[in-house]
């Protein structure tokens, strides 16, 4: 075993003490803001608060409020109040998707949700995680795409670089790391396959004189 370990020591480089951390110059080199710092803190300041307010109900109000800051907003989008977006410039929303009452975006980097994508109450997506192996826990910005279709639901977390497959299901509370295929629903932590989805034709009713 110890001859294992020093393997993996000398392939992986010098392993450091817990006394090695410094948090005292971070490495945010990934970062890019992608807007004048002016410009983000009109939005800090004066737009996203109107955003999350629950005094204000109107959808379109908020949908508007977001293009005027740089996100591509597609037609028919349903917003609820208290979402919370980190960057809106950084955001892509498909034709008549839906987001939930406090569902929280902090897209450090791009997030796409697709159409006819339905993100629910307290879901959380992060786009930007830490490299704990690195001794300045060196910031890492990836990407999160919401296919057509897609369900993520109540609670749940999507981390960065996930991929949420065309009509994919992340069950409430459930904490996604890795992308989801297609048509698969996931549950726990971490999400793990439960089965597939099976969409089914609504039955209609004529209306007879």
């Amino acid at each position: 075993m110890g001859v294992i370990n020093n393997q993996r020591a000398n392939e992986q480089g010098q392993l450091l003490p817990a006394d090695s951390v410094d948090l005292s110059q971070p490495d945010n080199t990934e970062l890019v803001r992608g807007a004048p710092l002016w410009f983000e803190a009109l939005w800090y300041f004066f737009a996203l608060p109107l955003l999350r307010s629950h005094l204000i109900t109107s959808s379109w109000f908020r949908c508007n409020l977001l293009r005027l800051f740089g996100a591509k907003i597609g037609k028919g989008v349903y917003v609820k109040p208290g979402l919370r977006v980190k960057f809106p410039w950084y955001l892509e929303i498909g034709e008549h998707s839906w987001l939930g009452e406090d569902l929280w975006i902090d897209n450090l980097t791009h997030v796409k949700i697709e159409e006819h994508c339905c993100l629910s109450q307290g879901a959380y997506l992060c786009t930007g995680n830490h490299d704990w192996s690195s001794v300045n826990m060196r910031l890492i910005c990836r990407t999160i795409t919401c296919k057509r279709g897609s369900w993520v639901g109540a609670k749940a977390i999507i981390g960065p670089g996930v991929v949420v497959g065309a009509g994919a299901v992340i069950c409430t509370g459930a904490v996604a790391t890795k992308s989801v295929p297609d048509m698969e629903v996931h549950a726990g932590n971490p999400a793990q396959f439960v089965r597939y989805r099976q969409l089914r034709a609504e039955k209609t009713s004529s209306a007879h004189a």
